[in-house]
């Protein structure tokens, strides 16, 4: 009981039964796309199939959704057949309906499902690459015995590495705007904007557009890169011999450290916000950046990816100085509730 209870993919099957989709203007979308026989479109096993897919692709791509189940054997050898090639047809993915005729050979429909799973490994090891190569050019910028000038190209290249891997993987997952006008752009962002992929997208480019020169701003850039990789070896590559020597330790400590590593990345993101405040007293003093990145670190406090770590520290913060604001400079206590009530809005 115990082991299947902190099975991670358990938990994830729970998540994944829970979640309201009938709420999801996407799943409609997603399931009015599906191209399946009547007589399997009625079964509750079939939707619910289709329904841990769905989560998989928008809401947690790390949910292994296991191939929809053959027709039972108490049936006929003709029917069971033909019932199993529509299962597995089904079980592909999704397809328009107007694609065209639903009498395809299976012939066709397994090089469908073969070119679809080689489109997603390509996705993947892409997202693999340029998270390796931002890993080791933010080890380089960190790292305190390198040169000055490669140090700052290296800072710079970070932050346009992890731009580029979010921009690739909002794309993948949203796609582009239906229509290039206001309001189909502003539906688009309505639907980006909480996920963790636009949030480091607009964090990055505060940063590539910057003077400052700040190698604690990388921190989350840093765990970001790191949980990403571990995760794709540790799918990708468990049956290595070099990575069961090397790497299984390290990428298990990470995989089962990622609330720690998520809370040193909040940690980081706020104490930058504090530091792009005390740099306005210097001559690298940029105010459009630090108002920027602090409606940023506003969307990290009510974005469902990234509140439960932000209200904890901002909580923390909250009991250590608002007695002292309110003891030793109560001329700050209208300051201070202006400003609670615009970061609250």
């Amino acid at each position: 009981m115990g082991e299947e209870r902190d099975d991670p993919q358990e938990l994830k099957r729970i998540a994944a039964a829970a979640y309201d989709y009938e709420n999801d203007p996407r799943w409609a979308d997603y399931w009015s796309n599906i191209l399946i026989p009547p007589h399997l479109s009625s079964r509750s096993d079939v939707v619910d199939h289709f329904k841990r897919k769905f989560y998989q692709r928008y809401i947690d791509p790390d949910l292994v959704v296991e191939a929809m189940p053959s027709s039972k054997p108490s049936q006929s050898a003709k029917p069971s057949a033909s019932s199993s090639t529509s299962s597995s047809a089904a079980d592909d993915g999704v397809r328009p309906r107007n694609a065209g005729s639903t009498t395809r050979s299976s012939g066709a429909s397994a090089a469908g499902g073969s070119n679809t799973s080689s489109v997603r490994w390509d996705r993947q090891t892409l997202q693999f690459s340029v998270n390796a190569w931002v890993f080791i050019v933010a080890v380089l910028a960190i790292f305190p015995l390198v040169p000055r000038s490669l140090s700052y190209r290296a800072y710079r290249l970070s932050f346009v590495g992890t731009a580029c891997s979010s921009l690739y993987s909002l794309y993948a997952l949203y796609g582009k705007p239906r229509a290039w006008n206001l309001q189909a752009v502003q539906v688009y962002f309505q639907s980006i904007i909480a996920t963790k992929d636009f949030i480091y997208l607009i964090y990055c480019l505060t940063f590539v557009t910057s003077h400052l020169f700040l190698n604690f701003a990388l921190i989350p850039i840093f765990c970001r890169t790191l949980e990403q990789i571990a995760k794709f070896l540790r799918r990708n590559f468990n049956r290595s011999t070099m990575y069961r020597k090397y790497l299984e330790d390290p990428c298990v400590w990470v995989e089962s450290n990622t609330t720690t590593l998520n809370i040193l990345s909040s940690h980081a993101e706020i104490g930058v916000g504090f530091l792009l405040i005390v740099s306005l007293l210097s001559w690298q003093r940029n105010i459009i950046q630090t108002f920027m990145y602090w409606q940023l670190l506003k969307l990290m406090y009510h974005a469902p990816v990234s509140a439960g770590y932000h209200q904890s520290v901002w909580a923390k913060i909250g009991r250590t100085l608002i007695p002292l604001v309110q003891r030793y400079v109560p001329f700050l206590n209208a300051p201070v509730s202006a400003i609670l009530r615009w970061w609250f809005r």
